[in-house]
């Protein structure tokens, strides 16, 4: 059982998660060829602004400009 693991902001939109864990699992189950689409598992690990950086500088301080 494949898991896929996506780390990152906040998605609001329940069906933006949807289309996301969908896209994901096709694109796995073409890359494998072999295994189900069943079989995958996707998780989404969502964090706050103030929990991501990037460049040296806090995702919620750079929203701010």
């Amino acid at each position: 059982m494949p898991v896929i693991i996506v780390e990152g902001g906040k998605i609001d939109d329940p069906e933006k998660k949807r289309k996301l864990i969908s896209k994901l699992t096709d694109a796995a189950c073409e890359a494998y060829g072999t295994i189900p689409k069943q079989a995958f598992v996707v998780i989404i690990k969502e964090n706050s602004a103030e929990n991501i950086g990037s460049g040296g500088e806090c995702l919620a301080d750079r929203m701010k400009k």
